[in-house]
């Protein structure tokens, strides 16, 4: 279980960390500054097992992959939103964070508190007693995520023949 932490629409990569942060030496560094402008406790505040949950055009903007490095290094492991630029969405799967499309981001509220269940695909918010099912991603995306990212994934396919 989790708090959700509620975001609007277009939240870019800019908003998640700004561009004045990516000079500092380390992603740990930059992820003290993760969501700053929206928030600026939230590094502080986000506890492992909270979730995000954005609405329209979650990780808009430019491609930069510290988005959602500095979200995963804060302990980021879901992100709910009706819907995510296609290059946030890929590099979220590809650092092993889950993306979950799906309108119950409307009904959440910040501070909310969240019960994801990946094996069955339910989503259940414990304030409001509302339950949602989602789609669990399948395939080659979901062994990504299952090894925690991409480079986890590669290594653990080597040697293995295809």
């Amino acid at each position: 279980m989790g708090q959700a932490w509620k975001f609007g629409d277009n939240i870019d990569t800019d908003q998640i960390i700004p561009s004045q942060y990516l000079v500092l030496p380390s992603i740990k560094d930059m992820a003290r500054h993760t969501m700053e402008p929206q928030n600026p406790d939230f590094a502080t505040q986000f506890k492992n097992g909270d979730i995000i949950v954005g609405e329209v055009n979650f990780g808009c903007g430019s491609s930069r992959e510290q988005a959602p490095l500095v979200l995963k290094e804060l302990g980021v492991r879901i992100i709910i939103a009706l819907d995510f630029a296609r290059i946030f969405f890929r590099n979220a799967i590809n650092n092993g964070i889950l993306p979950i499309e799906h309108e119950c981001a409307k009904e959440i509220s910040d501070k909310d508190d969240i019960v994801i269940d990946l094996k069955t695909g339910e989503i259940v918010n414990q304030t409001t007693q509302k339950t949602w099912y989602f789609n669990k991603i399948q395939g080659y995306l979901a062994d990504i995520l299952d090894a925690g990212g991409l480079a986890a994934y590669i290594a653990s396919r080597k040697g293995k023949q295809t």
